[in-house]
């Protein structure tokens, strides 16, 4: 049985949604029957001007390309028909063009439909009004074509019951590669914090410099330091370096774009913390893959946010309000680990050992029963 994995953005894109879509068809190749394939736009929406090869293959996966056009937030692309052509059953990522021009042409295509949602649309609060509108009308109505949609984490599964319901909506939290990065953490506590992501307006990262100048400022003798680190989105290093200026603290960050998998795992290794500020998030993996190498999560006060450090037990919400507050907390969270005893190695290893109930396989294996009950049906 051939799936075609339909995704806007894929490798090289680096992301929540292309690592997602990543592990899942890499486990579908080498665990399953099903033949998985992935069906994305020519170029990364950050490099527009460098179209990549249409067809290629990825760890063994067939990726096919299209062109678009019109805009990064609704790329229009009506050539998806002629690639699904093939497939058994598609899978489509992301709320979007593609989820909503497959389900109009089901009746020309005619291939049994499941959707992820990765946090629908509401990323930003970029015309929030449209965007509830089009939910509750366009969305509402697309959904209907879906034989599943399945929500990648409890807040989207919220979020979408106002316009589906069960058994069509079910929830599947996102897995994680807690390979990646497994145990890559620094050895002894330090004021180190890293960020590793995107490199977007969404994610908080001049909010989290704000708290780290404050950090500076009330432990002036504690050397405070962040790594930045990822792919330029919305943000770039230059605008990173300008804040940082302003702010006083250049010679306390350090900024990497672009880096391999393998660089992340050596600029982890400097740091003890893994901060993210992010505005809204429909799971979060960045703080998961923290916590696999052994990383203290310090997130902001968002519903998925608070529900990792709820469930797990590990890491900090910074609910105070304000650089100043939260730099606070964070002083007082590295202040009681440095007067325990093992200066928070036991933490470390707890963090590790909470990231491994989001291990892949077994999220994966709940979408293949999904699949297989869909074609059943």
């Amino acid at each position: 049985m051939k799936v075609a994995h339909v995704v806007r953005q894929y490798l090289p894109s680096i992301g929540g949604m292309e690592e997602v879509v990543r592990n899942l068809v890499q486990y579908q190749h080498t665990e399953t029957d099903y033949k998985p394939y992935v069906v994305t736009l020519d170029r990364v929406f950050r490099e527009p001007n460098q179209a990549l090869p249409h067809q290629e293959t990825l760890d063994g996966i067939s990726v096919h390309r299209l062109s678009y056009s019109g805009s990064e937030r609704y790329p229009w692309c009506p050539q998806v028909l002629a690639a699904i052509r093939d497939a058994d059953l598609v899978h489509v990522h992301g709320i979007d063009f593609f989820f909503d021009y497959l389900a109009l042409t089901r009746p020309l295509h005619g291939k049994p439909l499941l959707a992820s949602t990765h946090g629908g649309f509401f990323h930003t609060a970029f015309a929030q009004r449209l965007k509830k509108c089009y939910f509750h009308s366009i969305t509402r109505l697309s959904a209907l074509a879906y034989q599943r949609i399945i929500a990648t984490s409890e807040n989207d599964g919220d979020i979408f019951s106002n316009i589906t319901s069960a058994p069509r909506l079910l929830t599947i939290e996102n897995g994680v590669d807690i390979q990646k990065f497994d145990d890559a953490a620094s050895q002894t506590l330090n004021p180190t914090l890293i960020y590793f992501g995107r490199w977007s307006v969404n994610k908080g990262i001049l909010e989290a410099l704000d708290v780290l100048a404050a950090l500076s400022t009330q432990q002036p003798n504690t050397p405070w330091k962040m790594i930045i680190a990822g792919r330029e989105y919305d943000i770039d290093a230059q605008a990173i370096n300008a804040h940082a200026h302003r702010l006083g603290i250049q010679q306390r960050i350090s900024i990497f774009p672009g880096p391999t998998n393998a660089d992340l795992r050596a600029l982890v290794a400097q740091a003890s913390y893994f901060i993210c500020l992010s505005r809204h998030e429909g799971f979060g993996i960045a703080p998961i893959e923290a916590m696999s190498a052994g990383l203290i999560p310090v997130l902001s006060a968002i519903p998925p946010f608070k529900r990792l450090v709820d469930s797990t037990g590990i890491g900090l919400v910074l609910d105070a309000t304000g650089p100043s507050a939260q730099a606070q907390q964070i002083a007082e969270l590295h202040t009681r680990k440095m007067q325990l005893p093992a200066h928070g190695v036991n933490e470390r290893a707890a963090a590790r050992d909470a990231a491994g109930v989001y291990s892949w396989k077994g999220v994966a294996a709940r979408y293949t029963q999904q699949y297989d009950h869909v074609i059943r049906t």
